[in-house]
C-alpha cells in the first residue's frame, strides 16, 4: 500500500483510504470510508442505506485476498453506483426535491401511471 489517499469517486459514491477526524481524512490504509450520496440527490431511509452500506461490506470482503488499488475502488465504487440506481428503480428511494440539483443523474422519477 503506498502512503497516499487510494479513494473512488462517483456521482453519489465515495470511497476513501482514511478516517475521519474532526472533518479531516486522515490516511489509514487500514480502513475504507464510504460517504453516500453527499450531494443529497436522494431521500434515504434507514433501511436502504443499511444496504448499501451491507453491498459495500460484501464488495470490500469479497476482495480481501486482493491488493486494494485505484481500480478496485473504482470497481466497488461502480457497483455501489449500479445498486442505488436498482433501488431508485425499486421505489426504495426517490428524489430529494430539496436537493441543490436536481438533474435526475438516475434516470427520470417514477411516476404513478394515468388510468
Amino acid at each position: 500500500m503506498s502512503d497516499t489517499i487510494l479513494k473512488c469517486t462517483t456521482r453519489h459514491i465515495r470511497i476513501f483510504t482514511a478516517v475521519v477526524e474532526n472533518n479531516d481524512l486522515i490516511l489509514d490504509n487500514e480502513h475504507l470510508t464510504l460517504d453516500i450520496d453527499p450531494d443529497n440527490e436522494f431521500l434515504w431511509g434507514d433501511q436502504s442505506i443499511e444496504k448499501v452500506q451491507n453491498y459495500f461490506r460484501e464488495l470490500v470482503d469479497s476482495q480481501a485476498n486482493n491488493e486494494l488499488s485505484d481500480y478496485s475502488l473504482r470497481k466497488i465504487g461502480s457497483l455501489l453506483e449500479d445498486f442505488i440506481r436498482q433501488l431508485l428503480k425499486d421505489g426504495e428511494l426517490s428524489y430529494n426535491p430539496n436537493s441543490r440539483v436536481m438533474n435526475y443523474s438516475m434516470g427520470l422519477p417514477r411516476t404513478k401511471e394515468l388510468l
